[in-house]
């Protein structure tokens, strides 16, 4: 798996939480260096709209 492919929505979503934030490195299972990367990776992911920036929010 290619963690550089921000193009593949499937894959980055797998990293983002439900409110659409980074997963941290002890939930997501990736080492430093890959979880730097894939920070980068969802980022640049999110100035193409590939995945959205926040989710949006229904207060009761």
């Amino acid at each position: 798996m290619e963690i550089t492919a921000y193009h593949d929505s499937r894959m980055v979503r797998r990293f983002i939480s439900d409110t659409a934030k980074i997963l941290p490195r002890r939930r997501s299972g990736v080492c430093a260096k890959h979880q730097r990367r894939l920070a980068t990776t969802i980022k640049r992911a999110r100035m193409l709209a590939l995945v959205p920036i926040t989710e949006k929010l229904v207060r009761k």
